[in-house]
Parts: C-alpha cells; sequence; structure tokens
C-alpha cells in the first residue's frame, strides 16, 4: 500500500466501505467487465479516478473518485444509492489498485462530466481554506451586524426557555399522574411536546422527548428507564434556566445537549488547534429517513486525545467526509467546547495519510468502566464514550435456555462488558470471534449505560465491524 502515491491496497479501499454489503457489493464490480472509459491521473495532478459502470438500465453509472481531497477521498456516482461510498465507487477503486491497464492513466484530462464535478469540488475546498482566515482581516463585521446577531440569539434564547418552561410543567404532570399513567397515554402527546420544542428552537430537547416516548413498553425495566430518562431531561432544563450560574465549560455542554451549535469555520478561525497524527479508529453512518449522520473517532499519537467527527448528508445525499480507517492523518483539529471535549471539527491537512504503527495504547474492563465514569461526571447527559479494549475476548451468548448475551471478556475471565443489545450485528460479532480464535484482541468501541458497540479491531490490520 502506497497513500502518499502510487496505487491502493485493496484493503485500503474496502476499509472505505460504509459497511459489509457494500464491501461485497463493491468486490463484485472490481472486473473490467462493466466499465468503459475507466482513467485514473496522479497525484500531482490531482489524483482522480472515474468511468462508467454498465447497470440495469441503458445509461452506465458515472463514477468519479476525488483521491486529494483535503478531506480524504472524495465519491460522485450517478446511481441513486444512499451509501456513501457506494457499490460502483468501491468497485472502481478495487479496479484501480488491482489492474493498471483497465484503469490506466490518462493522456488527457478527464470526461467532461467528470472534470465539472473535480473542478467544482476543488473550488469549494479553495473557498473554505481561504473563508474564515483570509475574510476576517478584510472584511471584519460591521458593528450593526454584530448587534442584529446579538438581538437574534436574545430572542432564540427566550424561546428555549419558554419552552424548557413548558417541558418543566409537561414532567411535573407526568410524576404527579405516576408512571403507570404514561403507559396508556399515546405517542400523540410526546409527538406534540417535541414539535413544541422544534418550535422553541431547542432541537436537542425535541430529541430526548422523543426518546421518552420510545421507552413507552420497552420491557421490564420501563419504569426505571423513563424515571431515569426524565431525571437527565428535568436537570438538562435546570442547566439552561441557571445557565449563567454555571462554570463555563458546563454551561458549554448545556448549549450544545439544547441544541445550540458553534459553526465549525468560526471554530477553525479562533479555537486553538491541536495538531497531531490522528489515527482513523472507525467511521459508522446512522441514517434517521431525514439525515445520514456519518461518525469518524481518532486517537491523537502525541495528545493521546479522543475526537469524533461529524460529517452530514440530507435528502438522500451521503455525507462528503470520508478518512480512511487503520491510517493516520497528520492535521489539525479544534474541539467544540464542552465539558468533556470530544467532537471537533477538521482543519488542515499537513500530509496525505500514512500507515499508522499499530493500534493506540487500550486498556481492560475497569479502565473502559472508569473512563466512561469520569467522562459522565462531566457530562451528565453522555450516553457512549469511545475507548480501546486491549486484551478482550468476545464471548457469543450462552444457549436459549440460559440469560444473557454477547460479551467483551478480559483474557482472565473474571470481568466482562455486555455488548450493547441494541447494536447486536450478528454477523460482525461473529466476524471478531472468528478474528480473535480465542486469542485476545485489542478493540475498538463505544461504551455506555446500554452495553458496549464494537467498531474496529486489529487482526493486526484494522477491520471495521
Amino acid at each position: 500500500m502506497n497513500p502518499q502515491g502510487g496505487r491502493w491496497a485493496a484493503e485500503t479501499v474496502l476499509a472505505l466501505a460504509p459497511d459489509a454489503a457494500s464491501r461485497k457489493a463493491g468486490s463484485k464490480l472490481a472486473a473490467p467487465g462493466p466499465w468503459s472509459g475507466a482513467g485514473t491521473r496522479p497525484e500531482e495532478g490531482g489524483g482522480a479516478v472515474w468511468g462508467e459502470c454498465s447497470g440495469s438500465g441503458s445509461t452506465p453509472y458515472r463514477t468519479v473518485v476525488d483521491l486529494s481531497g483535503e478531506g480524504g477521498p472524495g465519491f460522485n456516482c450517478s446511481c441513486p444509492s444512499r451509501k456513501f461510498p457506494c457499490k460502483h465507487a468501491l468497485g472502481l477503486l478495487l479496479l484501480w489498485a488491482s489492474c493498471e491497464a483497465a484503469v490506466p492513466v490518462a493522456r488527457d484530462a478527464p470526461p467532461g462530466w467528470a472534470e465539472q464535478w473535480l473542478d467544482r469540488r476543488q473550488q469549494r475546498a479553495e473557498r473554505a481554506a481561504a473563508g474564515p482566515g483570509a475574510a476576517a482581516p478584510t472584511a471584519p463585521a460591521a458593528p450593526a451586524d454584530e448587534e442584529a446577531a446579538r438581538r437574534r440569539g436574545e430572542r432564540r434564547a427566550a424561546r428555549i426557555a419558554a419552552g424548557v418552561t413548558e417541558l418543566e410543567q409537561r414532567l411535573t404532570d407526568l410524576l404527579r399522574g405516576g408512571l403507570a399513567a404514561a403507559e396508556g397515554a399515546g405517542y400523540g402527546q410526546w409527538d406534540e411536546t417535541a414539535a413544541r420544542m422544534v418550535d422553541a428552537q431547542a432541537p436537542g430537547l425535541a430529541s430526548r422527548v422523543r426518546e421518552l416516548a420510545s421507552l413507552r413498553g420497552a420491557g421490564a425495566d420501563r419504569a426505571g428507564r423513563l424515571l431515569e430518562e426524565c431525571a437527565l431531561l428535568h436537570t438538562l432544563n435546570q442547566g439552561w434556566l441557571r445557565l449563567g450560574e454555571l462554570p463555563g465549560p458546563l454551561a458549554a455542554t448545556v448549549r450544545s445537549r439544547v441544541g445550540l451549535t458553534t459553526d465549525a469555520a468560526a471554530l477553525l478561525a479562533s479555537g486553538p488547534l491541536v495538531r497531531d497524527h490522528w489515527l482513523v479508529l472507525a467511521q459508522r453512518d446512522s441514517d434517521d429517513g431525514r439525515l445520514t449522520t456519518r461518525r469518524i473517532w481518532l486517537h491523537g499519537r502525541g495528545s493521546g486525545r479522543m475526537a469524533v467527527l461529524l460529517s452530514y448528508g440530507a435528502a438522500g445525499r451521503a455525507p462528503e467526509l470520508s478518512l480512511p480507517v487503520g491510517l493516520s492523518i497528520d492535521a489539525d483539529l479544534v474541539y467544540y467546547p464542552a465539558a468533556r471535549p470530544l467532537r471537533a471539527a477538521l482543519g488542515t491537512r499537513h500530509a496525505p495519510p500514512v500507515e499508522s504503527p499499530g493500534p493506540p495504547p487500550g486498556g481492560g474492563v475497569e479502565a473502559a468502566l472508569s473512563a466512561y465514569g469520569e467522562a459522565l461526571r462531566d457530562d451528565p447527559w453522555l450516553e457512549t464514550w469511545p475507548v480501546v479494549l486491549e486484551g478482550v475476548i468476545p464471548v457469543p451468548p450462552p444457549p436459549p435456555s440460559e440469560a444473557g448475551g454477547w460479551q467483551l471478556a478480559d483474557a482472565e475471565g473474571e470481568s466482562a462488558l455486555e455488548v450493547d443489545p441494541r447494536h447486536r450485528d450478528g454477523h460482525a460479532l461473529w466476524q471478531l470471534t472468528a478474528i480473535s480464535a480465542g486469542t485476545p484482541i485489542t478493540v475498538f468501541a463505544e461504551y455506555g449505560h446500554d452495553g458496549v458497540r464494537p467498531l474496529s479491531t486489529w487482526a493486526p490490520e484494522p477491520v471495521p465491524l
């Protein structure tokens, strides 16, 4: 593999796949048969790969990949897939990686449809690079604009406060009537309350209200879970109503949990940069039907800090940011303000991705429990925290006649973490078991109150799950 120039290894390409199904489908297209007009240009010319893939329709799918983007490879395909990259992009990259004759270096410019997309992507990258830093000295914000922004902020804060007050009354009525009464209530009441929070411009509160609705009839412990969620929501409401009394980092956490966001460009222009060699630990997409959210987890070799990058795609469009799992990037990050910073914005990338010397240092089960507990102390609304589990063995569930589920146990078998039942992907967990073969392995995962969710492992190469 040569991520700094030349053609990639197949493992690097497959690490970009959003799921196992995409890896399998892309591998089937890694042959010259369905492709026509395929070509590539080298890195020094702005690395790119393109081609047309015949499908079930009369018109072939046009696929182009930008290999030299600052935020990682960029993908574009005329197919209707909502996965990113799609199977055509994966198949084209696999063909490019394995067969130079099928995807030769082009003597001329890319075809017009590919060149237009590459030019637009380059222009966006140049505007982003020049935007915040270049605009500040030449076009400072006018006092009138600052005053208008301040007034807008005050009006939104007032709307959120009114929504919080209404939500507090709703929780009071719920507890006064008893949690048992909530079991007989329909979803309509919660949907209406969530809609009111959206009207109050507090999407974070709306999301937590919908979580309350989903707990109705959620098993034997539903009353306890419902009480826990009500308590957390009440704590968040009180935090907003007393925002001025909170320490700065905790106040920032409350703002973000309620739904106030910081503009990434402004953050990169003003926040402290953390430059490091960031190992790309995992990448995972989630889709709620309206928005596709991509999470990319990173670990800084020098700082030892964890970070997560978020990228969004709306209206069926996949997020554009994609980083190769298992490689390391020399880049600047800026963390969003929080009592326990984790989410970050990606700044300048100083070099192409390179191979990582190995997995980051990790710990056992007790270390994971401690890390999550410390993070929860600073952010009580936290659901999960990233952990690197070293020397653990995946343990399949017992026979149906016995209670229990999947676990990640330490080598001695003295302690174990339950796998989150909401994320028990049987294929991925059996794959993890096959990689382990009964021997201790290193696993990157998210750990929270519902259990652990494995995301990738090293065997000895990183394997996304």
